[in-house]
């Protein structure tokens, strides 16, 4: 059975040292954020992670949700969970104080969400979700619809959703036939289907809050047609009292590869009463408040699942012997050397560990620029923080979610036959972490917005958020002893990025489908950069502290840095060499010439 141990050090690490946890109490409302606050949060976070949530899920992927006449349950201890969960003040940890939050920063809600996915990624779909439904209302509901319903979604008594997706229409969601009628009282039924609700229905909560995507009967075709509704479950009046049901039904639950323990439901809606949710045919722009919540939040699914899969892959290298080393008998004392000794086990570990840690460091960095994007009082630093949000959130949630399953799939390998079977638990990891690479838009998708709409945005600003302290980087270190190994390859990588960018502008505008071809590689492309100006700020911070107590630790940063600069970066010049390889090889092949023959 698998096991899971918070990385509470090297989460340290991130907040505090590489990034500076005074740039976030120096923020408005953050006055009291310090380091001991934190330590003591995480540190109760990690407690609910490895005790109660990490035990039940195994048992929760083999006995998975049930559906019964409209009527979902959860597997076994999800319930008593998911009222610890609560009784823990865990679902307001970031809420706004007028609503019964807490009022911390999104940096300190996004690592311990890394810690929930790490530990039960089907759980952590509960209160995420409404975590989203919540960020949604908050930012487009009138102060009567906030005052009515938020105060029970940061409490945890009731959750929310999101209804996007229907049979004939996913991405394209101007396809959508989902309608919502307008009535006197200023409320609509709504009537239609959607597919694949995660959390649609379950036996956690008094109520779920729905937010639906649904066209009204004069509306314009296409996605400008499009509105948001807000239907609840069971209807809420006026003083908040929860009365009969709504006209939402739970049709049927999915059976899916993985994440069973996530109720991913069909729901019908027939003349659900709801209420409107910002204005009128701006439904899909507004939705975005969740989906980018939601985008971040799968990034931090991919690492959680790389994290512990990562960890019980390392635990069986250590233990596991078999074979000697290449070079010698490593321990004498064993029959077998331990197979951590073998250079290939350790490229996979490596590999695990280098993506793991940079992956942190990308999510740290980017929740303290929400934060200060939220809070700062300086109109410009708010707005430059939240280019690089905007900027970075395809990226987190596809090259993230990537590695979760590249890394799951390491982990299965090093364990060989024991990754294959049940017991271990790793096939689970894998079978989980592939769902995070599909929805809230695919990877394929997130690629085409970072490239299509991101990159050009506002005549490339989004893109001067990263470039520019990048190349400042360079400039004032450029002749740091510290950095000497890795200044050759991290400017080159800058370079090429810059290169690979000069051309995706120039060609795309020719031609859009240059850009559809690039996207994937152009993606991943910059992802590695980034984590390469991360990997080279962490050598920074852990070459002075070489002599502490933790002088593993640090050692271990540089170490780690210096095999992801070496053997996961020069991944960039075959991704450099298929950006530039141009549309031709993928359009000019004819549709017939696929096949089948």
């Amino acid at each position: 059975m698998a096991t899971y141990n918070a990385p509470l050090r090297d989460i340290s690490f991130c907040m505090q040292e590489l990034l500076d946890l005074e740039k976030i109490r120096a923020l408005p409302g953050c006055e009291e954020i310090t380091k001991d606050l934190v330590d003591a949060i995480l540190t109760e976070a990690a407690k609910l992670c490895e005790n109660i949530l990490q035990p039940i899920n195994q048992s929760g992927d083999t006995e998975g949700c049930t559906w019964d006449k409209g009527v979902v349950r959860t597997p076994k201890g999800f319930k008593e969970a998911y009222q610890a969960f609560v009784d823990g003040g865990w679902s307001s940890l970031a809420c706004d104080p007028t609503y019964g939050g807490q009022g911390l920063p999104e940096s300190v809600s996004i690592v311990t969400e890394e810690m929930i996915c790490a530990s039960n990624m089907s759980f952590s779909l509960y209160p995420g979700l409404t975590r989203g439904a919540y960020i949604l209302l908050h930012t487009h509901g009138t102060e009567e619809l906030k005052n009515r319903f938020l105060p029970k979604m940061v409490e945890g008594t009731w959750s929310g959703t999101m209804c996007l997706t229907e049979a004939h229409c996913g991405t394209d969601l101007g396809l959508l036939r989902t309608k919502a009628v307008p009535q006197q009282d200023n409320t609509y039924l709504v009537t239609g289907t959607k597919i694949f609700i995660s959390s649609g229905e379950h036996d956690l909560t008094e109520n779920i809050i729905h937010f639906v995507l649904a066209r009204t009967p004069d509306a314009p075709s296409g996605i400008k047609g499009v509105s948001l509704f807000l239907v609840p479950k069971y209807w809420v009046d006026e003083q908040g009292n929860v009365g009969n049901a709504n006209g939402v039904t739970c049709a049927s639950i999915e059976h899916k590869m993985g994440i069973k323990g996530s109720a991913t439901c069909v729901m019908t809606f027939e003349n659900a009463r709801g209420y409107l949710v910002g204005d009128l045919h701006h439904g899909v722009s507004n939705m975005f408040a969740m989906m980018n919540n939601e985008r971040l939040a799968v990034g931090s699914q991919g690492l959680g699942i790389a994290e512990v899969a990562y960890q019980n892959a390392l635990a069986y290298a250590k233990d596991r012997v078999q074979g000697r080393s290449l070079t010698g008998t490593k321990h004498p004392d064993k029959p077998a050397d331990p197979i951590l000794v073998h250079p290939d086990v350790r490229r996979m570990l490596l590999t695990m560990k280098a993506y793991n840690e940079g992956n942190r460091m990308l999510g740290c960095w980017i929740a303290q620029h929400l934060d200060i994007s939220h809070r700062a009082s300086d109109k410009r630093a708010r707005q430059d923080a939240d280019d690089l949000v905007q900027l970075m959130t395809p990226v987190i949630k596809a090259f993230l979610s990537d590695c979760g399953y590249e890394v799951a799939n390491l982990a299965i390998q090093v364990l060989g036959g024991h990754g294959y079977i049940k017991e271990y638990g790793l096939e689970q990891f894998a079978r989980d972490a592939r769902i995070s690479q599909i929805y809230e838009g695919t990877n394929g998708v997130q690629a085409l917005d970072f490239v299509g709409r991101k990159l050009p945005a506002h005549m490339g600003r989004y893109l001067r958020q990263f470039f520019h302290p990048a190349l400042a980087f360079i400039k004032e270190h450029e002749a740091n002893p510290v950095l000497t190994e890795f200044f050759p390859l991290f400017t080159k990588a800058v370079t090429r990025l810059q290169q690979a960018t000069t051309y995706l502008a120039t060609a795309s505008l020719k031609n859009a489908d240059e850009a559809g071809a690039a996207s994937v590689d152009y993606l991943r492309l910059f992802a590695l950069t980034v984590h390469a100006y991360l990997w080279a700020r962490a050598v920074l911070v852990a070459t002075p502290k070489l002599s502490s107590d933790e002088s593993v630790f640090y050692q271990s940063k540089i170490d780690t840095a210096r095999f992801f600069y070496t053997k996961l970066l020069p991944q960039g010049s075959s991704l450099y060499a298929n950006i530039m390889a141009g549309a031709k090889p993928l359009m000019d092949m004819k549709e017939e010439a696929f096949g089948p023959f």
